[in-house]
């Protein structure tokens, strides 16, 4: 099958039916984010009610997903968000999106709500088949449970992804959870923006893709494709931080634990300071540690492992799977943001803990760093204390038992300061900001404050300059002048978010030009175009516009592309320096947008 020759896949909640429609010309080369932001901005009103019938559900495969291209299985995910009531793209791998492009789907569009709210489905797609089927009975299941009882009723290994019980019950803290290559963990999760619930509000539980028999997105100009996947794979295995036996692979994205801490730019005990006592010991070199010692043993016969891959295909690996209480429990991947939001920003220091609280969001379809930011926020009230691990994981029940003081938490960290009336919530937007304090390092504030997401570090990582070095040169992080900066990794992210390769092949390609080019290449070949590298910009820029204009629609202007006022006003220690970037400085990102 050709990319061009993939469909549009239409699911009316409403009326219970299933349409398969040619893709408009206006889609034919657009995938990942970049169709599912088209649809949303097309489709969907402005000031619709993001958990009511107006909005949707969109997932598309990237570009490139379902071929052979290394490093390549993403999918995106979008809607109106219920956190920012903007626009949202949550980006994902595990098992569902090659084999959601694979079954030939260019886009699957959730639209509207079942008349009878007590009803629950599923969505079950084949190539070129789909189904609604109720599944009543998998209400109120925890994920690891719902993706084994999947397996025992699908034999086909199918992708699952689906709301779990904090979608269900409508929490704008509710990601989309995905199963990883071996069913073990849910934990693929396209994590922000509240999204889950939106998928929750259509009454649908999980969507299920069997792609049998599997056979990969064949490119329209195969040698033009099949060079630039070379080209590409070169470069991420020759790089230190994405090649063989790199850090990605030892420790996954937890190696930033320590650096950032160094850097004085981990959030703390609510965002209070920048660097935490304990962060060792919650690092990626201690899950490397645990790992090693589980393997030792049990002479090997454990599923502990680092070098780990999220999706089929991916020669990045920085993927895990950390054992905890007494080796008995595992969770995968788990990954900086996880280890902060649920660590450091909550004072936890002990890496069981930390696994198991992430663990708790796996199975219940929480985003970590939303709800990280949540009890911390609950911790500032006095709810529970710092550091109080136990308390946090009653907190963590109370969401999926849906009382009422799990229902503040489980709404978000904004929720939970207007509720106790704590004026330290870190978010822009209304989505919590993630693990790097922008008063240190400017250049990821700016992103945070203007991208059209909300508080995310994904829409434009300036770490990869500010902190990691590009070409071994290092941005200043404390420069105040980083609108250009972040507006060309916006752009660049968005063309990425696209393509369906991994975000994280942008430690290498930013590094090595030959890389860079041959991902592009990869791209035309695969679209049967003439892209370079002089059109990812402006195909970022096209993305990024189609975003911003829906925020505008939806009520969302330039005064929403700022930080929290006490990040001007509170320096953090032990820099001691507040935020600082001027409104002038932030508004020429995207200037040309009113």
């Amino acid at each position: 099958m050709l990319e061009s020759e993939k469909k549009i896949l239409r699911v009316d909640m409403k009326n219970l039916t299933v349409k398969w429609e040619d893709t408009p010309d206006k889609y034919k080369l657009l995938a990942g984010r970049g169709l599912t932001s088209a649809i949303i901005a097309s489709e969907v009103p402005g000031l619709a009610d993001a958990i009511g019938p107006k909005n949707k559900l969109v997932v598309a495969p990237g570009m490139v997903t379902g071929s052979t291209a290394p490093t390549s299985g993403r999918i995106s995910v979008g809607g109106k968000s219920p956190l920012t009531n903007g626009i949202k793209e949550a980006n994902a791998g595990g098992r569902t999106p090659h084999k959601l492009a694979r079954a030939g789907v260019r886009a699957l569009v959730v639209e509207n709500q079942p008349s009878d709210r007590d009803a629950w489905y599923n969505i079950l797609i084949r190539k070129g088949d789909a189904e609604i089927v109720q599944a009543n009975e998998f209400r109120s299941m925890g994920a690891y449970d719902l993706i084994k009882k999947v397996y025992e009723k699908y034999d086909t290994k199918p992708g699952i992804i689906g709301a779990g019980v904090a979608g269900q019950n409508l929490l704008k803290g509710a990601g989309i959870f995905g199963n990883n290559v071996e069913n073990t963990d849910p934990g693929r999760y396209a994590g922000r923006g509240g999204l889950g619930a939106v998928l929750g509000s259509k009454n649908v539980i999980a969507i299920i893709t069997d792609d049998s028999p599997g056979e990969p997105i064949q490119p329209v100009d195969r040698d033009k494709f099949k060079d630039g996947t070379r080209r590409l794979s070169e470069a991420l295995r020759s790089h230190p931080v994405t090649g063989d036996d790199g850090g990605l692979q030892n420790y996954g994205t937890n190696i930033l634990m320590n650096i950032i801490n160094e850097a004085g730019a981990l959030p703390t005990r609510n965002w209070q300071t920048g660097q935490f006592e304990d962060a060792a010991k919650i690092s990626g070199e201690a899950h490397h540690e645990r790992v090693d010692q589980v393997i030792e043993l049990t002479a090997g016969n454990t599923d502990a492992c680092y070098a780990h891959a999220c999706n089929p295909g991916c020669i990045i690996k920085c993927s895990n799977a950390v054992p905890f209480n007494n080796n008995t429990n595992m969770v995968s991947a788990f990954e900086y943001e996880t280890s902060w939001a649920l660590g450091a920003n909550c004072g936890i220091g002990n890496i069981d803990d930390v696994a198991e609280l992430n663990r708790m969001c796996n199975d219940y379809g929480l985003d970590t760093i939303e709800t990280g930011n949540a009890i911390g926020v609950a911790m500032q009230a006095g709810v529970i204390a710092f550091g109080d691990a136990e308390g946090a994981k009653k907190l963590m029940r109370e969401i999926a038992e849906n009382t009422p003081n799990g229902r503040i938490v489980g709404n978000g960290a904004v929720t939970v300061g207007n509720v106790y009336g704590i004026t330290r919530v870190a978010h822009v937007k209304g989505q919590s900001l993630p693990a790097y304090d922008p008063r240190p390092i400017k250049g990821i504030g700016v992103t945070y404050a203007t991208n059209p997401m909300g508080g995310d570090h994904t829409a434009g990582y300036t770490i990869a300059a500010e902190i990691l070095g590009i070409k071994g040169t290092v941005t200043d992080p404390r420069a105040m002048d980083k609108a250009e900066l972040s507006r060309v990794f916006q752009e660049t992210t968005a063309f990425l978010d696209s393509s369906g390769y991994c975000l994280f092949t942008a430690f290498s390609i930013l590094d090595i030009d030959d890389g860079f080019d041959g991902l592009v290449q990869s791209v035309a070949g695969m679209l049967g175009t003439e892209y370079t590298l002089a059109d990812v910009g402006p195909l970022g820029r096209t993305i990024l516009d189609m975003e911003i204009n829906f925020n505008r629609s939806a009520g969302l202007s330039r005064a929403h592309d700022r930080l929290p006022e006490f990040m001007d006003s509170e320096p953090l220690a032990p820099h001691n320096v507040v935020f600082g970037v001027t409104d002038e400085e932030l508004d020429k990102v995207h200037p040309h947008i009113p």
